[in-house]
């Protein structure tokens, strides 16, 4: 029906539930594309409330210490709040700094599978670093899984709806899926942010080859 503002607060409430439902995740950004075609970068200001979904009704995640040798978290009822919405202590946030400054040392070396590991660990620890997700989305593109560079992307832009590495990564994305007018839109937004980007116009220039 169109109703991509409703669909994107239903998503999310789903993820408040359940954040490895991956229905809810891919409906994300598929409605945050939607919606930035359709009202460009000031979307999230017309979005209706997003409900409170109660603790008792939220799936927990339980995370191992800082330095521990688990190499994912467990799932445990109402213990923990979920990461999406748990604040990390200092000991996460530097745990997952470490990590990730380890994946970009991978990515210099051209080891852009183990990077992804490094970065997908942090972001166990903290989920609030921009960057993480744009470093693992450049990853993901080297090795051509795009559906996840795109996700990747989708993720940085929650955060930071003007972050040009994430419009410009997923518009590559797009790109190599053919899906050219999405990837147009991307280039768009970036730039009306960044008007003299060298990189975006030579993407827009192949987008406009592509689409005749």
């Amino acid at each position: 029906m169109e109703r991509y503002q409703l669909a994107y607060v239903d998503y999310k409430t789903v993820l408040q539930v359940d954040c490895t439902v991956q229905a809810a995740h891919d409906g994300v950004n598929r409605m945050t594309k939607a919606l930035l075609e359709k009202d460009g970068l000031e979307w999230r200001q017309k979005l209706p409330p997003i409900p409170s979904v109660p603790i008792s009704a939220q799936r927990r995640w339980d995370f191992p210490p800082a330095g521990s040798q688990a190499a994912a978290p467990r799932l445990k009822p109402t213990e923990t709040a979920p990461l999406e919405k748990q604040v990390p202590t200092a000991a996460m946030t530097e745990r997952a700094k470490t990590l990730k400054q380890e994946g970009n040392e991978l990515v210099k070396k051209g080891n852009h599978k183990k990077a992804i590991e490094k970065y997908s660990e942090s972001l166990k620890f903290s989920n609030q670093e921009c960057a993480t997700y744009t470093n693992r989305a450049l990853c993901y593109l080297s090795l051509k899984q795009y559906k996840e560079a795109i996700q990747d992307c989708t993720a940085a832009l929650e955060f930071d709806a003007k972050n040009i590495k994430a419009f410009y990564r997923r518009a590559q994305a797009f790109k190599e899926l053919k899906d050219y007018k999405s990837s147009m839109a991307d280039i768009n937004c970036l730039l009306k942010i960044e008007p003299k980007n060298i990189a975006a116009q030579n993407l827009l220039q192949e987008l406009n080859k592509n689409l005749k």
